[in-house]
């Protein structure tokens, strides 16, 4: 397995395990046992019932998403899957065939100044040893991959009506590794007319799926719900809300 192993010293049923740097595949225990049953042969391994009956069940994050994204299709809306890595910004660093750094993707400013929203500093995840230049950031939010969608396809009749429910990531110290996950939903309409009342169709149907009621304003006395107001710059003034 070209596993270094010995005894642990604090645990006499255990083992202390060397994992080479060569050996990326490995991050937890049961990759350790797979190569373990991989050397032994999984042919000798001996066929017996379990001992334990279960029956697997998704994660309650993974079922609301499922979901979500039922009723967006049925409500006739086309999910869209954009990529989830995008590039880094570098002003001292131009990619190999670029003429100008507007030929590079800047993923800083795509999740934040292209949306008019504060960087909050320590926010966004960038890997360590990334295989290219071109993803070395993980996003922060789903609109900038919707808009992407929505330019690459231009071509495509009018309306467009696309849809994505997928996790953002960012940095959480408080977390084992240091970041953390969330389950989003953004959804993009586009024609040749404004079509603020499909979007807002859509929202009050995933909102009455997941019983929220609507409020009429902010001041409601209602214990939750959910209301419409202005948003926070990402759009053109007076011509934005949100949620």
């Amino acid at each position: 397995m070209s596993l270094a192993a010995k005894p642990s010293a604090t645990d006499s049923d255990a083992l202390d395990v060397e994992v080479p740097c060569t050996r990326p595949d490995i991050l937890h225990e049961c990759d350790i046992m797979e190569d373990a049953a991989i050397a032994y042969g999984f042919n000798n391994l001996p066929q017996n019932l379990p001992s334990t009956n279960t029956v697997a069940k998704p994660f309650p994050v993974n079922r609301l998403g499922d979901i979500l994204r039922k009723e967006c299709a049925m409500a006739g809306w086309i999910e869209a899957l954009p990529l989830i890595l995008v590039s880094i910004p570098n002003s001292s660093l131009l990619l190999e065939g670029a003429k100008t750094h507007a030929d590079l993707q800047c993923s800083h400013d795509e999740n934040f100044a292209y949306l008019n929203r504060p960087d909050p500093g320590n926010y966004a995840i960038a890997l360590a040893n990334p295989k290219s230049l071109e993803y070395q950031v993980v996003r922060t939010s789903l609109l900038p991959g919707m808009l992407k969608t929505a330019r690459e396809n231009r071509s495509l009749p009018l309306p467009m009506k696309i849809f994505e429910c997928s996790d953002v990531a960012v940095q959480d110290k408080r977390e084992e590794r240091q970041s953390k996950n969330y389950r989003r939903l953004c959804a993009l309409y586009m024609d040749r007319k404004a079509g603020f009342e499909v979007a807002h169709g859509l929202l009050d149907r995933v909102m009455q799926i997941l019983g929220v009621p609507f409020l009429q304003t902010e001041k409601s006395e209602a214990e939750y719900g959910y209301y419409i107001a202005q948003a926070d710059g990402t759009w053109f003034s007076l011509r934005e809300t949100h949620r």
